[in-house]
């Protein structure tokens, strides 16, 4: 045979991958529950959907993206960086942690009263790189546990779960945020388990899924039982700015005395997402062989380095003229999304309150929380608000909302739905709540029928 007649032999059929022989996560139904979630929403376009977590797109404009870089621009001619050097900060591999660093330890000190040092700080590839970064820099082994608040943002978990890590849910209290009770029983559970409780992951302002919001007094006891436990606090705080009055509730990183905390930051909400930057605060310090010592965040880096390498520079340079355009201050920056965030909650709790009147509310079956902004609520209703139930919603009554259930990592949530306001208007909520409350009638008919 010659080597052209074996060229053109038909090769043996390839053997397909056997699932079982990749990664268990990839057979975790998390994961398919959000991939079903991202099709159902694309097969039906004309859907009002209450489902994206994402910010208004009225609130941008292609042209500022000009303007901000501009401005980044000018930045760098004001730090003395010659044509040469700003060409290589835009264009080259630049360094792991970031570098506009010193512009977002700014912003925190002003919008947070958080003071903290630019070193402290690793810019990433959006939130979610820190949170991975995070988890896989502080659990060690096998027996690192992460307690998590349930319901629970599935990012962590998921997180969690390509790691390989064990989390532990701890319900919410009353006010909102794991309950501190709960917490310290849930560590000393770990624990008498031979296990370590090493972390605590929070969202302590308009939580994703439930919309909560921790007040200060349950901020303060949750850090203490956290010290108490030998707990670190992961706080991640995409929705904090646009809490109405930013006094009143610190984040647990400015109330944080003893570097306990770890805080993950994003721009994807209050600047806009496609930028993907994210950052993480790691101020703690680490003792390694021989005296060394360093800050987390120089830790942090060396895993950056060998994942994603650093974050691109012109993602950077873009947030960091906007930073600049508005005085390292996003609060006001982001006064009028703040205010339309607020109203678009008020007009969807009227529109609930207004379409199941408190008279049969009850004996309904249907109650929701109150959030005081933010971008999500949740909505109890009486039959299984799972995937089937959604997109027969989508089908006949052309609303998209998403099941709660995988945001409980212990079981749950089966007849919960969350809802989100932050991508609508006023009038695609008005109409929206109209149709939820025609399908809500008729899947609780269609549900107590056959038990009759």
């Amino acid at each position: 045979m010659t080597a052209g007649r074996a060229l053109a032999e038909p090769a043996a059929p390839v053997e397909p991958l056997a699932l079982a022989g990749l990664h268990a996560s990839l057979s975790d139904p998390l994961l398919d529950a959000m991939t079903f979630l991202n099709e159902v929403t694309t097969r039906y376009p004309r859907a009002v959907s209450f489902a994206p977590g994402r910010p208004y797109e009225g609130f941008f404009e292609p042209e500022d993206v000009h303007g901000y870089l501009d401005a980044y621009l000018d930045h760098l001619a004001a730090q003395g960086l010659d044509r040469d050097a700003v060409r290589t900060t835009l264009f080259q591999y630049g360094p792991t942690k970031g570098v506009i660093a010193g512009l977002v330890a700014r912003t925190l000190a002003n919008d947070e009263g958080l003071v903290v040092a630019p070193e402290s700080l690793v810019l990433t590839v959006g939130a979610q790189e820190g949170m991975l970064l995070t988890l896989r820099a502080l659990c060690a082994g096998p027996d690192d546990v992460l307690l998590v608040s349930s319901p629970c943002y599935v990012g962590v978990t998921g997180a969690a779960r390509l790691l390989d890590l064990t989390t532990v849910p701890v319900p919410e209290g009353p006010d909102g945020g794991p309950d501190p009770q709960a917490v310290r029983a849930a560590a000393r559970a770990v624990r008498s388990g031979g296990r370590r409780p090493r972390a605590l992951y929070v969202v302590p302002d308009f939580a994703n899924p439930s919309g909560t919001s921790m007040p200060v007094p349950a901020r303060t006891r949750l850090l203490d039982t956290a010290a108490e436990e030998g707990l670190l606090v992961v706080e991640d705080n995409p929705y904090g700015f646009f809490a109405r009055d930013p006094g009143e509730r610190p984040t647990l990183k400015a109330l944080d005395r003893r570097r306990q905390v770890v805080y993950l930051g994003s721009f994807a909400k209050t600047c806009f997402p496609g930028a993907r930057l994210g950052y993480v605060v790691a101020d703690q310090e680490v003792a390694g062989p021989g005296g060394r010592r360093s800050l987390l965040a120089d830790e942090l880096a060396k895993l950056k380095s060998m994942t994603t390498v650093n974050t691109p520079a012109l993602s950077q340079a873009v947030i960091g003229g906007m930073l600049l355009r508005y005085d390292c201050r996003l609060r006001a920056a982001n006064a009028r999304a703040t205010a339309y965030y607020a109203a678009n909650m008020a007009t969807l709790l009227a529109e609930l309150d207004r379409r199941f009147p408190a008279a049969g509310r009850c004996r309904l079956g249907v109650s929701w929380n109150e959030p005081e902004g933010g971008f999500f609520a949740v909505l109890t209703v009486p039959f299984a608000a799972d995937e089937a139930a959604m997109e027969r919603c989508a089908r006949d009554h052309g609303v998209l909302w998403t099941p709660m259930a995988p945001f409980y990592p212990a079981g749950g949530g089966e007849r919960r739905l969350r809802l989100s306001v932050s991508s609508l208007t006023e009038r695609q909520i008005i109409d929206g709540v109209a149709d939820l409350a025609r399908f809500i009638h008729a899947e609780a008919r269609a549900t107590v029928a056959p038990a009759r």
